[in-house]
């Protein structure tokens, strides 16, 4: 019996096994070091941590980062389709980095990842463990958007249709903030032109508002949205009004501060042969991938880069064509950063002619 730190409940562990690829070797005992799976668990999940209920010991959660790359995917048929949500639930609870939406306009299923492998695998699960058979879209970059300029604005929200209307005015400025800041409010409004009942309702309204952008409806990051003045009405004004100017004031804004599109970098991570590393550094870079460094190691040469998500799609089949199979690389998120404009175009581009086929 262990405990389970995290819920405080006990749990009888079934079996101890060891894992070599598909085959299970019967354990029956695990000692620090060991890479072992436990059967029987009821209630475990991801991140939890097993420990003797005598000695409790709680490890320090994973942080898990916002997936970088999605795909469409689709069941063939009814039968699929409720075979999907049961496995797909499956899935979502093991894997924390995982993340499954449905998108509004198109009604698709969104699988989100951490990387063009980390999909194939979930993809690969669904065939093979659960025997679900779907037909899957390309992958798709997470871009987001963000500002590049200060603008100070004000919005009206006023509707009269035959007693009590709404209204609420706001004065307002949009900024850049800090890289990694997400979205911040601030409300610097003195006296009571905008009670602070209202406050709450307002930064609600800018907030949902981010997370479609003015370029490509990609979620807005680091921006910062502060409260100067406004007015309000003793009967037409409400939580509701004051959230609908914010979200209109959003949509007039945003246009005028300097819209751009950001793009997730990731750290590429190569291992090749001596004889193959000027093919692997010209890739990388044919790829705008920045090399960081590069060492000489026991079995060859490590290079690290810093390179688009966007531009490393199917590398792991050119880098064994490149090494004749012998290199190896690893890759995780990095940061976002600006697009060149002729990305940004390509992918506002696209963007238009997908909301478009969907209103079709």
């Amino acid at each position: 019996t262990v405990l389970n730190t995290f819920t405080g409940k006990t749990e009888r562990v079934g079996r101890i096994v060891e894992m070599h690829a598909n085959n299970r070797e019967e354990r029956d005992t695990a000692h620090a070091g060991d890479i072992v799976a436990l059967l029987g668990l009821k209630n475990v999940q991801t991140g939890h941590t097993l420990a003797d209920p005598n000695n409790p010991a709680t490890l320090e959660p994973m942080v898990f980062p916002d997936p970088v790359i999605s795909i469409a995917i689709a069941p063939k048929d009814k039968i699929n389709a409720e075979k999907m949500g049961i496995a797909i639930g499956k899935m979502v609870q093991e894997d924390p980095s995982f993340r499954v939406e449905t998108d509004e306009d198109s009604g698709e299923t969104i699988l989100k990842g951490m990387g063009e492998l980390h999909l194939d695998i979930k993809v690969d699960i669904l065939k093979r463990t659960h025997g679900v058979q779907v037909e899957v879209g390309k992958p798709q970059v997470a871009y987001r958007e963000t500002i590049t300029q200060r603008v100070e604005d004000t919005y009206t929200h006023k509707k009269q249709s035959g007693g009590s209307g709404q209204f609420g005015r706001i004065d307002y400025i949009v900024e850049p903030s800090e890289s990694g800041s997400g979205f911040t409010f601030e409300s610097k409004v003195v006296g009571g032109n905008v009670p602070k009942e209202y406050w709450p309702a307002i930064e609600k309204g800018f907030r949902q508002s981010m997370d479609r952008g003015v370029l490509a409806e990609y979620p807005t990051v680091d921006v910062k949205v502060t409260l100067t003045d406004g007015a309000f009405h003793a009967v037409d004004s409400s939580a509701v009004a004051f959230e609908i100017a914010a979200r209109s004031g959003y949509r007039q804004t945003l246009p005028k501060a300097g819209p751009q599109m950001l793009e997730p970098i990731m750290k590429v991570d190569v291992f090749c042969p001596d004889d193959n590393v000027g093919d692997v550094i010209g890739d990388l870079n044919r790829r705008r991938g920045i090399i960081k460094s590069q060492e000489t190691v026991p079995t060859g040469v490590r290079v690290k880069a810093d390179a688009p998500l966007s531009d490393m799609f199917g590398y792991i089949g050119d880098l064994r064509s490149m090494t004749s199979g012998r290199g190896q690389f690893s890759m995780e998120f990095s940061h976002y950063e600006a697009c060149p404009k002729n990305i940004a175009d390509q992918v506002i581009t696209e963007a238009q002619a997908r909301k478009a086929a969907t209103k079709k």
